[in-house]
């Protein structure tokens, strides 16, 4: 009998007054507005359901910031590890900013591609997620993981074993759930920024 490849669950956390404004929120704790937590809960009513009924005996993982580990606790997993690996982007210069406002900063700015002065580099980034992707394949059974928009679409480029500007394609909102899976073998997207617990 073949035993399944293990799979990565991915929840960005919920809504916070910086992501609910557009402003880049690296390493600065903000906490859950009420709507960010109302939305953990109703992603943990989801997960408590018999279709994912086997993330209840699953290693689970949160970024020590407040914002996710309050998701991870609200959505019913108190027992996450909390993992540095998992912390978002250093913005640097550029924490507290909005897209517009870095616009004005330096004009034609695209993260993906220019970075941030001061701040983490996009290669350090992808190394935090490359290893937070061994550990998962190397762990028996599935997991899940309590991080960051940019964490997570950077973590989904390396485990397709993608360059991690591809995480530009990808877009994540709060609280919701993606799956990072297997198709014929090779590393594939099996869920991406589900939100159908919210509608």
């Amino acid at each position: 009998m073949t035993v399944p490849e293990p799979r990565l669950h991915l929840v960005r956390h919920g809504q916070t007054e910086w992501s609910r404004t557009g402003r880049h929120t690296g390493r600065t704790d903000i906490p859950l507005t009420a709507e960010g937590e109302r939305t953990a809960r109703l992603l943990g009513e989801r997960l408590a359901g018999e279709r994912w009924r086997h993330l209840a005996d699953a290693e689970v993982r949160t970024s020590p910031l407040a914002r996710a580990a309050r998701t991870a606790a609200l959505a019913g997993f108190v027992r996450a590890k909390e993992w540095d690996a998992l912390l978002e982007w250093d913005y640097g210069g550029y924490e507290g900013l909005t897209p517009a406002q870095l616009q004005q900063v330096s004009p034609g700015f695209h993260i993906w591609r220019d970075g941030v002065p001061g701040g983490e580099e996009l290669a350090a980034v992808a190394a935090r997620a490359d290893e937070v992707v061994a550990w998962a394949r190397s762990t028996p059974g599935d997991v899940l993981v309590f991080a960051h928009g940019h964490f997570l679409r950077v973590l989904a480029a390396r485990w397709l074993g993608l360059d991690p500007a591809f995480a530009a394609a990808l877009r994540l909102d709060p609280a919701s759930l993606s799956v990072l899976g297997w198709a014929y073998g090779a590393p594939a997207l099996e869920r991406w920024n589900d939100t159908a617990h919210l509608e």
